[in-house]
């Protein structure tokens, strides 16, 4: 088992997978390293895959203490893991809290991220739903504290924006909750409280946004109704973004649609290495329906 030190003395666990370009993957609260499989089963036949467990979810460290926890140190968690694997610079695939930090690697590390695929992420930016969410995130970190992870598991795993992967894949949706039971309760009240809780809202991102450079790859599904208008946001103002929304689909989008997933990522990789995922067209005007003149 290898294991990467972060700055501040907590040991992230890691593996990888493959060679070729490095691809690190960054993982949701309610998932793990095992959660990408189907995308390191089958991007690790031409590229180094890295994926790995965040502070608070074994068989990483699980810190008491919740100031250990915050969207700026998910953030530098990556680029310790890539340290610790000896990658100088890498893809960076996110979903969810995962997209959160992979997008603020962006911002802060853009010398060190090839691109960004920013996957199911817009939960808590909603302005108006900002107090509603934190709440909401209050009562799950209390599910996890008083009733645990193996009894909380199957309530969280069938939120608003999870039935979707229910309904459609039954089998990986159980497997997606047994993997959840066996959570840290501490880590995933922690995790809640100190990053889900307190980290900005994307828009209030838009001036780093604007002049942002890495290529950007966003993902939502249409039923993942608390980050549809967040991704929306995200494609306007950030440059070299593209935005691709999955049909009849929820939060848990590279487990619940492999093979979108996995074709999307593809294509998006190989137009990044080949240079050609640019700017938008100067001549693609928002304002302007049909040339007329």
């Amino acid at each position: 088992m290898a294991f990467a030190t972060t700055s501040d003395g907590i040991r992230l666990f890691y593996e990888s997978t493959g060679a070729g370009t490095p691809i690190v993957f960054v993982h949701e609260f309610g998932g793990n390293h095992w959660s990408w499989e189907p995308q390191v089963s089958y991007f690790s036949r031409r590229h180094q895959c890295i994926t790995f467990s965040a502070r608070g979810y074994p068989p990483s460290d699980i810190p008491e203490d919740v100031e250990k926890y915050s969207q700026a140190r998910a953030t530098d968690d990556i680029i310790d893991v890539m340290n610790a694997a000896g990658v100088k610079k890498a893809h960076l695939v996110g979903l969810s809290m995962g997209a959160f930090a992979c997008l603020h690697a962006a911002l802060r590390y853009p010398d060190r991220i090839r691109s960004a695929v920013v996957a199911g992420a817009g939960y808590g930016s909603e302005k108006e739903h900002q107090e509603f969410f934190r709440r909401n995130s209050e009562h799950v970190a209390l599910g996890f504290e008083k009733r645990g992870a193996r009894a909380f598991a199957t309530v969280y795993g069938e939120s608003a924006s999870r039935v979707q992967f229910q309904e459609k894949d039954p089998r990986g949706w159980q497997l997606f909750v047994e993997r959840l039971a066996q959570h840290s309760d501490k880590g995933a009240a922690n995790t809640m409280r100190g990053v889900q809780m307190r980290r900005p809202s994307l828009y209030d991102l838009k001036a780093e946004l604007v002049v942002l450079e890495v290529p950007m790859l966003i993902v939502v599904g249409d039923e993942d109704d608390h980050s549809i208008q967040p991704s929306i946001f995200l494609k306007r103002a950030a440059p070299r973004s593209g935005l691709a929304m999955l049909p009849k689909s929820g939060h848990t989008l590279n487990l619940e649609e492999p093979a979108l997933f996995n074709q999307l990522l593809t294509e998006f990789l190989t137009r990044v290495e080949a240079g050609r995922w640019v700017a938008r067209d100067a001549r693609a005007d928002p304002r302007q329906i049909m040339r007329a003149d």
